[in-house]
């Protein structure tokens, strides 16, 4: 048995990265349609289907709840059966893990139950708010607590099955509590209705959900600012196709960025739903090439190299942050990201600490209350701490590919969404990163 390296160097690549990768399936629209295919009426088949600690996570999480599902993650296909709305189990002891998409979404599934449930997950989890989510719950009749200071899981759940009604959501810490909520709605007695209050974040993940939904025959009505209306439609099992992670995609086409290379996305066009897919437009302002294709098959090619600093609101598209701060680490001017402040409740503190490990390889950075300005410098070895952040293990590698003597520490850290990251980096890049293989994970 292989033993896992808790630090692997990056080789640097030997010239401009050129090729072609299908990211694997997209984490976030797959745990949609996991909860839409639980809660629907029959059977679904799931194709395309992310294999990641997340959505193992997610999957553990339903059968807790009494869902049966068949997973084969080789293949990528997930066959659910379906409860119609009727949450089997009468209690429960979920551990969430890391997965924020998880504790949230489960949470409010919970609400449609009939028993006592706890969910809870990793020590920074711990640290992640939740309590709007909890008082939305406890305005539709649902006893649902925090434990933990400042309104952090665990979270203890008394439920004797919503009926629906009104809720009010802030919008400003996380979309995914307004989308948790809208995914249970359809499988309400009377239907809910969603107020949101004060500024919406990740704007594309709402849009996602709703889409999700709709193929699972729910319904939400948006028509109204700052107001859904989700109808007592319920589900119907269906087979649904996954596409590509859009998240995933962005490290590869920033390869491209940073390198003056040539990659191309399959799987991804101008019509997914997935928001993450306007990274490619930001490195066009960078000063590179993009090309979208829709048919036959959809793909998106970036090439070139991303010259120019921008200063840019990345509130819709927050993940590819991190990718988006190593780009500009080799742009020939600064790069301002605004608009951001919700990231500092991630996995991590995704602005104090990326600031951190980029100040490490030499860079200049000045850190905002909702972002940051890199200015780039000269930049040296370093040994890059990921504090058990996907995302900032995978974009902080890329700047390996051009500076000599980056190490990254706690490499596994990827396999919350992306467990096969070295291997593709690695093929794409031509490097050698075979002691990291996917199957020491």
């Amino acid at each position: 048995m292989q033993t896992k390296p808790t630090k692997l160097e990056i080789p640097c690549c030997s010239g401009p990265v050129v090729g072609t990768i299908r990211p694997p399936g997209s984490k976030s629209i797959t745990n949609r349609a996991l909860v839409c295919a639980a809660l629907a009426d029959g059977t679904s088949q799931l194709t395309g289907a992310l294999d990641s600690q997340d959505t193992q996570v997610m999957v553990r999480g339903l059968e807790a709840l009494g869902i049966v599902l068949d997973a084969d993650w080789k293949r990528g296909h997930v066959h659910v059966h379906g409860c119609g709305g009727n949450i089997p189990a009468t209690s429960a002891n979920i551990n969430c893990a890391a997965s924020g998409t998880t504790i949230r979404f489960l949470s409010a599934v919970c609400g449609l139950a009939n028993g006592v449930y706890q969910l809870d997950g990793t020590p920074r989890m711990r640290k992640r708010p939740i309590g709007d989510l909890v008082m939305a719950m406890q305005q539709l009749g649902v006893n649902a607590d925090t434990r933990s200071e400042g309104g952090c899981p665990p979270i203890v759940i008394h439920s004797s099955g919503c009926t629906g009604g009104v809720a009010q959501v802030a919008g400003n810490i996380s979309s995914q509590f307004a989308s948790g909520l809208a995914m249970v709605g359809p499988c309400t007695r009377d239907g809910l209705t969603i107020e949101f209050t004060g500024t919406l974040v990740s704007l594309p993940y709402l849009e996602m959900t709703k889409l999700v939904m709709q193929s699972f025959g729910g319904h939400c009505d948006s028509t109204r600012t700052h107001t859904w209306r989700i109808n007592p439609t319920g589900y119907q099992g269906i087979e649904y196709a996954i596409e590509p992670d859009a998240s995933a995609a962005s490290y590869f086409v920033a390869a491209a960025a940073m390198t003056g290379g040539r990659v191309r996305i399959e799987g991804l066009g101008r019509s997914s739903m997935q928001g993450d897919v306007n990274f490619c437009d930001v490195l066009e302002k960078m000063g590179c090439s993009v090309e979208w294709h829709e048919s036959p098959h959809p793909g998106v090619t970036v090439s070139g190299r991303a010259t120019h600093g921008i200063d840019i609101d990345m509130n819709a598209i927050s993940d590819t942050v991190p990718t988006l701060a190593v780009v500009a680490l080799f742009a020939s001017e600064p790069t301002h990201i605004k608009n951001v402040a919700h990231i500092r409740d991630k996995e991590t503190d995704r602005i104090r600490d990326l600031a951190t490990e980029l100040r490490k390889l030499g860079a200049k950075v000045t850190e905002h209350p909702d972002g940051l300005t890199i200015y780039p410098s000269p930049l040296h070895k370093a040994t890059i701490q990921t504090y058990d952040d996907h995302r900032m293990a995978m974009s902080l590698s890329l700047v390996g590919l051009c500076v000599e003597g980056v190490d990254i520490i706690d490499p596994s850290c990827v396999a919350k969404t992306f467990p096969d990251y070295w291997n593709r980096l690695g093929d794409i890049a031509h490097i050698d990163l075979s002691a990291y293989s996917s199957k020491t994970i």
